[in-house]
C-alpha cells in the first residue's frame, strides 16, 4: 500500500512539472510574439491586407484565417458580433493562413474579388465560409463548386478568373506564408488584438480582450 502511495505521489508531482514547464513555454512563447508584433517592422503591419472597418479604429484585430477550416467558419459570427457591437471603435485585418489543400486558390478567388470591391469581397467571404461544407473536403476540395457558389454575390466570375492569378495576389500569398513562420502560427483562426495574442482561445475571450483595449484606448 505505502509502496503504491509513493508510485501515486510520482506520478501526480510529474504531472505537476508537467503542467508546469507547458504553461512557463506558453507564457514565454506569447511574449516572444508580442515582442515580434510590436516591434516597427511588425509581421502583422501589412498595409495591403484586407480590412473591415475604419483605419481611425483604436482597437485592431488581426485573424489569420483559413477559408477551409471549421474552426475560422465557427468563429465568424462572434467577430462580426464583435465588430458590430463596438463600430468604428474597432477594424478587422485579415491575413490569409492556407494550410489546408486547396485553400490558396479559394484564398485567391478572395483576393480577385476584392479586386472589384471590398463589399463584393465581403459578400464572397460570406458564401465562401457559409458554404464551406459543400466545397471543403480536405482531401479534395471543389474548387469548380467554390466558383458556381458565389455566383450569386454580385462577382464578375470572368474577370475574377483572369485576376485570381494575378501576380499581386501571388505576392501576396508568399508574404502571408512567411509572416506565419515568422510569428509561429499553427492553427486557425489565430488573432491579435492590438499586437497582443489572444490569451483566452474562445468567442468569450475574444470579446474580452477586445473590451479591455477598448477601455485601454478609450477610456469606457
Amino acid at each position: 500500500m505505502k509502496a503504491l502511495t509513493l508510485v501515486v505521489a510520482a506520478i501526480l508531482a510529474m504531472i505537476a512539472v508537467f503542467l508546469f514547464a507547458t504553461k512557463s513555454y506558453k507564457d514565454k512563447h506569447a511574449e516572444t510574439v508580442q515582442q515580434i508584433t510590436q516591434s516597427a517592422d511588425s509581421p502583422l503591419k501589412r498595409s495591403n491586407a484586407p480590412m473591415i472597418g475604419t483605419i481611425m479604429a483604436k482597437v485592431e484585430i488581426v485573424e489569420f484565417f483559413d477559408p477551409a477550416c471549421e474552426g475560422c467558419r465557427a468563429f465568424h459570427p462572434y467577430v462580426k458580433s464583435v465588430l458590430n457591437k463596438h463600430g468604428p471603435q474597432v477594424r478587422l485585418v485579415l491575413r490569409y493562413a492556407a494550410f489546408h489543400t486547396g485553400s490558396d486558390r479559394v484564398v485567391m478567388l478572395l483576393e480577385a474579388a476584392r479586386m472589384q470591391s471590398m463589399d463584393i469581397y465581403g459578400r464572397v467571404l460570406e458564401k465562401v465560409l457559409e458554404t464551406q461544407p459543400i466545397w471543403a473536403d480536405h482531401a479534395d476540395p471543389s474548387l469548380d463548386k467554390v466558383w458556381q457558389l458565389v455566383k450569386d454575390t454580385g462577382l464578375d466570375i470572368e474577370r475574377a478568373r483572369k485576376d485570381a492569378d494575378d501576380p499581386s495576389i501571388r505576392a501576396r500569398l508568399k508574404q502571408d506564408a512567411e509572416d506565419i513562420v515568422k510569428l509561429d502560427i499553427r492553427k486557425t483562426p489565430t488573432f491579435f488584438i492590438n499586437g497582443k495574442p489572444l490569451r483566452e482561445f474562445s468567442p468569450q475571450g475574444l470579446a474580452a480582450q477586445v473590451a479591455e483595449e477598448i477601455r485601454a484606448n478609450y477610456g469606457q
